[in-house]
C-alpha cells in the first residue's frame, strides 16, 4: 500500500529583505522556481495549489496566481487567516494528500511591501484603509487604535497580571537579533542588548521600536507530497507529524483574554497528533510580529506555565546553544516580515531538520515546531515537523 504520509519535500525563498526590482507576483514566481529546483519536482507534477495574496496590488489571490503560474490543479485553497495562513495550509494539504485529493501541493507567497509602501504599513494606513470597508473593524477604527496598539494592550495586561517586565520582553528581541547576525540576508544584523531595546523609541506603551517586527519585501514557496514520492527526490523529507489551527476572535475588541491566544487550542492538538511533548522540541519558529507575540506562544504551547514566560526567556533560553533556539533565521524582529510571515517559519523549520541551517544550525535537530499568528493574536496555526518517519 502506498505511503501517503505528508511531507515537505521542497522549499524556496525569493529575494529579500529589499527587492525593489520585484513586484508581488514575481516574488511568488521566484520562490516557486527555487522550491522546484530544491525538490526536483516539475510543474507538471504539481496537482494542488494554495495561496494567500500578500501583494499591494491585490492580484495574487489563489485562482489568479494558479493561472499565472500555469498550475493544473485538482485541489486549490485560498484560505486567508492572516500571517498564520500557511500553517493552516499545512493542515489542509496534509489532509488532502492523505485522502488522495492530490499528490503534490505547492503553497506560495510574495509581497513587495517595503518597496511599494515603505515602513509605515501596519500603523495608521492599515486602519484607515479598513475603515472604508464594511465590517466589524469599522466600529474600532474611528477610535484611533493602531495595529501595534492591539499588541500593546496584550503586553500591558500580561505585565499587570503576571509582573512581566519590558526587560524580559527585550530578551526575545536580543535572542532573535543574535540569530539574524548569522543570516547574511537579514535586514538588521548588528548586535543589540536589553538596554538597547528598552531605550529604543516607545511606539505603543509598553512596546518599543525594537519590540516590533521589521517591514520588508520577500516571498516563499513550500512543496508537500507523499512520503512515497519523496523517496525519489533529492532532499530529505520533513514529515508532518502534527498540524492544527484555532481561532478565538478576529477583531481585538473581541479577544476574551488578552493573555491567552488560540495557541492554547491548536498546540495541544498538534502535540497529540505528533505524539510528542514541548520538552521534545529542538527548535521553535514563532511568528514574532512583536515580542509579546512570541512570549504568549511560549506559554500557550506549554513550553512554560502561564504567566512565567518573562522569567522563562531570561538568561538566553531562546538563543543558539541553549535549550530552545527561537527563529534561527533572524525572525520577523530582525530578518524579514513582508506582511504575512508564516511561510518563512515552515521554511526555516525544514532547513533545520535537513541540517542546512549553516552557522545557525541547531545541533541534532530532530523535531521543529512552527507557530503562526494571524490577525491580532486571532488565528493561530501550529505545525510540528520531524526528521524521522512517524
Amino acid at each position: 500500500m502506498a505511503d501517503r504520509t505528508p511531507v515537505i519535500c521542497g522549499i524556496g525563498l525569493s529575494d529579500y529583505p529589499v527587492a525593489p526590482e520585484l513586484d508581488s507576483r514575481q516574488h511568488h514566481v521566484l520562490a516557486l522556481q527555487r522550491a522546484m529546483a530544491d525538490s526536483g519536482v516539475k510543474k507538471a507534477d504539481i496537482d494542488g495549489y494554495m495561496c494567500a495574496g500578500g501583494g499591494m496590488d491585490r492580484t495574487d489571490d489563489a485562482v489568479s496566481m494558479a493561472e499565472y503560474l500555469g498550475i493544473d490543479h485538482r485541489f486549490i485553497d485560498g484560505t486567508m487567516v492572516g500571517g498564520s495562513t500557511f500553517e493552516f495550509y499545512v493542515q489542509h494539504a496534509a489532509a488532502a494528500i492523505r485522502d488522495g485529493l492530490c499528490d503534490t501541493v505547492v503553497m506560495t507567497y510574495g509581497s513587495n511591501l517595503l518597496s511599494a509602501q515603505g515602513r509605515m504599513l501596519g500603523t495608521r494606513g492599515f486602519y484607515e484603509a479598513n475603515a472604508r470597508v464594511p465590517g466589524n473593524l469599522q466600529y474600532e477604527a474611528p477610535y484611533g487604535n493602531v495595529l501595534i496598539g492591539a499588541y500593546a494592550m496584550a503586553a500591558r495586561r500580561h505585565m499587570h497580571e503576571f509582573g512581566t517586565t519590558p526587560e524580559q520582553l527585550a530578551e526575545i528581541a536580543v535572542a532573535v537579533r543574535g540569530h539574524a547576525a548569522l543570516n547574511p540576508n537579514a535586514l538588521y544584523r548588528d548586535p543589540i542588548t536589553v538596554d538597547d531595546v528598552v531605550n529604543s523609541r516607545m511606539i505603543a506603551d509598553p512596546l518599543h521600536k525594537l519590540d516590533c517586527c521589521v517591514i520588508s519585501d520577500g516571498g516563499g514557496a513550500v512543496i508537500m507530497t507523499t512520503a512515497e514520492r519523496a523517496r525519489d527526490l533529492p532532499q530529505p523529507p520533513a514529515y508532518v507529524l502534527g498540524a492544527a489551527g484555532a481561532m478565538t476572535h478576529w477583531n481585538i475588541s473581541q479577544m476574551g483574554d488578552f493573555t491567552q491566544t488560540a495557541a492554547a487550542k491548536s498546540g495541544p492538538e498538534a502535540f497529540r497528533q505528533a505524539g510528542v511533548t514541548p520538552a521534545d522540541i529542538d527548535t521553535i519558529q514563532f511568528y514574532d510580529s512583536f515580542t509579546i507575540t512570541a512570549l504568549l506562544m511560549l506559554e500557550d504551547l506549554g513550553f512554560c506555565p502561564k504567566g512565567e514566560g518573562g522569567r522563562f526567556v531570561q538568561g538566553g533560553t531562546l538563543s543558539l546553544g541553549s535549550k530552545l533556539p527561537l527563529n534561527t533565521d533572524g525572525g520577523g524582529l530582525s530578518s524579514c516580515h513582508p506582511g504575512m510571515r508564516g511561510i518563512f517559519l515552515l521554511i526555516e523549520a525544514t532547513r533545520q531538520l535537513r541540517g542546512q541551517g549553516g552557522e545557525a544550525q541547531v545541533p541534532d535537530c530532530e523535531l521543529a515546531l512552527a507557530c503562526g499568528s494571524g490577525g491580532w493574536l486571532s488565528c493561530i496555526g501550529t505545525v510540528i515537523l520531524g526528521k524521522e518517519h512517524p
